[in-house]
């Protein structure tokens, strides 16, 4: 188990989406995050304390945790001064990036000596079987994007909460770093070997009772030329009854691809549920998840308006507004 509470290093992130996990865990499990930690030219700032090793150490931290996703999932040789002297005052380190800490001699020899342990959230842990497409009982929510780093985590989160909160059956499956740094437990998808990925999905999302869901987080997009692959492991492996669309408005292209526009939630639309309807036939499109956080109060609503007449569906920020509509038609599936 990672120890709590967590002191989140944001490196020299050059922004705030680089910083997704830390951000996700501030949100999810504020009462971990007792501070940040910030190299110079650092891009991201989650308004957190600004703490030393020491000084957070004081306060109570235990772990360092990354909280970074950076393009390519590397470890900054930047960053390599602060994590070694972590651990030679008696932090954990925890890590989703795919350069795994235990692959770094220096830091495998400085937890070694120090007594430290090394987190590696992005190491598959069980043996996965083949996809099988064998129809599961219970019901499963799958969040879909436009794009990269848009709020399907946020989404399914919201949701469970929302149906938590209900009395409702209800598991968020987390399938990326982040959503496993908060609640501990999940598949780190795009480290599972290809063959295995839309089986993993079925192992983490299982038979269970006929009015239980599972909210699946979602990764990558279809149009993402990057990171499709892990979006169709979920769609299939997945075996959806419901599809939530999600979107960022204020994106000029595609992330990390300055050649490539956004698709419109109608392409989304048009492509995600006839390939999820391949495993589950009677998927269907429930609402629309929009990340408003660009835009103003009056904005947000405007948009989310303009949104909902012209797809037809309940169109809300679930983390801005609350999950509530959304939850209403999943309860009608």
């Amino acid at each position: 188990m990672i120890e709590t509470p967590y002191l989140l290093f944001l490196g020299d992130a050059p922004d705030m989406l680089a910083a997704k996990v830390a951000i996700g865990i501030r949100d999810w499990r504020p009462e971990n995050a007792v501070g940040q930690f910030r190299l110079p030219g650092c891009g991201a700032d989650l308004g957190l304390t600004e703490m030393s090793l020491a000084e957070a150490q004081a306060a109570g931290a235990k772990t360092l945790v990354i909280g970074v996703a950076n393009r390519g999932g590397v470890i900054s040789s930047a960053w390599k001064e602060v994590l070694i002297q972590a651990l030679e005052m008696g932090y954990d380190l925890a890590s989703g990036l795919h350069n795994l800490l235990r692959d770094e001699g220096d830091l495998v020899a400085a937890a070694q000596t120090h007594g430290g342990t090394l987190h590696d959230v992005r190491v598959p842990t069980d043996g996965y079987p083949i996809a099988n497409g064998v129809k599961r009982s219970g019901k499963r929510c799958l969040a879909v994007g436009t794009d990269c780093s848009v709020g399907k985590m946020y989404t399914a989160l919201s949701v469970d909460a929302e149906m938590q909160k209900r009395g409702m059956k209800s598991t968020f499956r987390a399938t990326g770093q982040t959503g496993i740094l908060i609640t501990g437990h999940g598949v780190p998808l795009d480290a599972v070997i290809a063959d295995f990925m839309a089986g993993s999905v079925e192992y983490l999302t299982p038979d269970n009772d006929a009015d239980h869901w599972d909210h699946i987080e979602g990764q990558g997009s279809l149009f993402h030329i990057s990171y499709s692959g892990v979006t169709m492991a979920l769609v299939h492996g997945g075996q959806p009854d419901a599809l939530i669309l999600c979107h960022e408005p204020t994106r000029e292209h595609m992330r990390g691809l300055p050649g490539y526009d956004l698709p419109s939630l109608e392409e989304l639309r048009d492509t995600a549920l006839p390939l999820a309807r391949k495993s589950n036939p009677a998927c269907q499109v429930v609402g629309i998840s929009v990340n408003t956080q660009h835009l103003s109060d009056d904005e947000a609503v405007s948009y989310l308006a303009e949104v909902e007449a012209r797809m037809g569906l309940p169109a809300v920020d679930p983390y801005r507004h609350g999950a509530e509509r959304l939850v209403d038609a999943l309860a009608a599936v």
